[in-house]
């Protein structure tokens, strides 16, 4: 039985994890998933944060669950985040998210967040997970050089005369697709795990007649049948109308880093609460998801536009093919964050992917005083979430 005090104070995190989950909506998650696609005119300002609304939130629900553990139980040892700390942490990276939003300059959620959690974590005496930090700190460092260069060297591919752009083009959607058809979707996964396309149609497959290659065998056939697919469609789509089917293109990969943000950027929202869910409530982790993914739903729709039309515009004067070259590393760097629980920074995948292949032109329309000045921010939202968490912490439980 839960006394009202402790009801109250569970309320009040809850309360606050969903005004992060509306911080990231209107900031990482709601607008950089479409920001390239806005930048090449392939859809209107409003009309993108609508649509990254809806696919967050099924993001947030069919992915969210290994980020939002992670976050939860794996950022400090030896102690379980109370009720109190996560309200300190949640705030203290809400806070900082909702000036970057306001003030037009994209903070990093992932490191706010972790930074904030990992702060209230020590203060409330818990010891330093060094191999998680590793872990993460490994990612973030490699995505600038992996998600820039990729971002970068598909750019030029696509600006290269002597390379069939269509033979290309499909060749890149024929690599989503196989992407695609091998991430993670908790509707096709055991009780509370996750599963494949592939792995799903694999395992029928293998019910009905089991075949001499085996099961690693089927599921690369699996996965090569299905990138044909998704390379034929688009190279019929772009001999019909080669500018409409760059565009139908660009809009499938926005949608897919969409869908990636909710799975990861949940987890930063709802994390801290995890270590709250068995404290006489029982609260399943597929409800807190699906509540999570309705804040990013509220925050994508009222506050995103803002932070669209500045990575569209203010970072890199993007075309249909750098804008293309940007999300495809995009949504793969997403989805391996995803997968391993590693909370991760959208505004630093999608802003090194921008800057990558604006560079592919000479660095047209890149400004270097800006991504400077969004670096800083990044390095100073982490140090700056790890202390404030620390000390508010410390000055809360001394008064409560």
């Amino acid at each position: 039985m839960v006394d009202l005090a402790t009801l109250a104070t569970l309320a009040i995190a809850g309360l606050a994890s969903l005004f992060m989950a509306w911080a990231i909506g209107a900031g990482s998650s709601g607008s950089t998933p479409f920001a390239p696609a806005v930048g090449a005119n392939a859809i209107s300002v409003m009309r993108a944060g609508l649509v990254v609304g809806i696919l967050g939130f099924l993001g947030a629900v069919l992915q969210g669950a290994n980020v939002t553990e992670a976050v939860g139980n794996d950022l400090v040892g030896g102690v379980a985040i109370t009720a109190t700390a996560a309200i300190v942490g949640l705030l203290t990276a809400a806070a900082l998210v909702a000036v970057g939003v306001f003030a037009g300059y994209p903070i990093a959620t992932a490191f706010t967040v972790t930074g904030a959690v990992v702060g209230v974590g020590l203060a409330l005496g818990g010891d330093p997970a060094w191999a998680k930090y590793r872990e993460i700190a490994a990612l973030w460092v490699a995505t600038p050089f992996v998600g820039g260069g990729t971002a970068y060297l598909t750019a030029r591919l696509l600006r290269e005369e002597r390379v069939p752009e269509r033979l290309l083009t499909a060749g890149l959607a024929g690599v989503v697709g196989a992407l695609v058809v091998n991430i993670g979707f908790a509707a096709l996964g055991p009780e509370g795990g996750q599963g494949s396309i592939a792995g799903a149609l694999t395992r029928e497959f293998l019910a009905l007649s089991p075949p001499a290659m085996g099961a690693i065998g089927v599921r690369v056939a699996v996965t090569v049948a299905l990138a044909l697919l998704a390379a034929t469609a688009l190279h019929y789509d772009t001999g019909r109308d080669p500018e409409a089917g760059q565009r139908h293109f660009l809009l499938v990969l926005g949608g897919l880093v969409a869908f990636s943000a909710g799975g990861s950027q949940v987890g930063l929202a709802i994390g801290p609460l995890v270590p709250l869910l068995d404290e006489g409530l029982s609260i399943p982790l597929s409800a807190v998801l699906v509540g999570g993914g309705l804040g990013l739903l509220a925050g994508s729709w009222t506050g995103a536009p803002r932070m669209i039309k500045a990575l569209a515009q203010d970072y890199s004067n993007l075309g249909p093919r750098r804008s293309i070259a940007a999300l495809i590393p995009s949504f793969a760097i997403a989805q391996i964050a995803v997968a391993f629980g590693i909370p991760v920074s959208f505004n630093e995948i999608i802003v090194s992917a921008i800057v990558g292949s604006g560079y592919a032109a000479g660095g047209a329309g890149v400004s270097t005083r800006k991504m400077a000045y969004t670096v800083l921010a990044w390095v100073g939202s982490l140090a700056l979430a790890l202390g404030v968490g620390y000390g508010a912490f410390l000055a809360v439980d001394t008064v409560v």
